[in-house]
């Protein structure tokens, strides 16, 4: 019994955690997989900067070659956080993650724009924007697509086909992210106390001491709203 408890544990910690999170981000593009040209990284920093000085929301961008198992809500959500993205009194950061090889992506929203950035527009951005130009191999049409579509969302400019996206029974990706930490939780209480005091010591997640470099804004808080998707 013992034994299960440990592999089922070490399990769900791998599927939680199995991609390492880079400390800081490269720029607000991070094409850590290499997916777009440099011109239009560059052209969409440029539109990210320009955003973000009008309004001051802070929208960031990560690209990855694989998960390697581990889950994508989790993941952009310790990404958003650990990178500091949107301002701390204004929950104001969106990241858009993707994963090349996986064929995987997720718009994360922070508090403070899910009201108008929702989960059913997030999807039909990521659904009508950017996975046909995925899709179609045209990843550097994809990402400004996406981006635009971000933007003029937040500005109250979405075009129709955002509009009318929705999801009515497709669970939030904030409701999988607390039936997950539920089961974590539960695991880690069974295995405390079936080992005892001689058993695992369980440290306390990430940290948040790392510094602001590489456009974060001072930490803006993230709960699982926004949209999955894939090509």
């Amino acid at each position: 019994m013992k034994k299960w408890l440990v592999v089922l544990f070490l399990l769900v910690s791998s599927l939680c955690w199995a991609t390492a999170v880079p400390d800081h981000p490269s720029g607000r593009v991070s094409d850590y997989a290499g997916m777009f040209s440099q011109a239009v990284v560059n052209e969409v920093t440029g539109t990210l900067e320009n955003y973000e000085k009008q309004t001051t929301n802070q929208i960031a961008v990560a690209t990855f070659n694989s998960l390697e198992g581990g889950n994508l809500e989790d993941f952009s959500i310790k990404l958003a956080e650990k990178w500091k993205i949107g301002q701390k009194d204004k929950n104001n950061g969106v990241i858009l993650v993707i994963f090349k090889d996986d064929h995987k992506l997720r718009i994360e929203v922070g508090y403070g724009l899910e009201p108008t950035l929702t989960d059913a527009k997030c999807q039909g951005i990521i659904q009508n924007a950017i996975v046909p130009n995925f899709k179609a191999g045209d990843y550097d049409a994809g990402l400004k697509a996406g981006v635009s579509q971000i933007i003029g969302t937040l500005s109250g400019k979405e075009s129709e086909q955002v509009k009318d996206q929705d999801t009515p029974n497709k669970p939030s990706a904030k409701m999988i992210f607390i039936i997950l930490g539920i089961l974590v939780v539960v695991i880690i209480i069974v295995a405390i106390f079936t080992f005892g005091d001689g058993g695992f010591f369980f440290g306390g997640g990430g940290s948040d001491d790392s510094d602001d470099s590489g456009g974060g804004g001072g930490g803006g808080s993230f709960g699982g709203g926004g949209a999955s998707g894939g090509w």
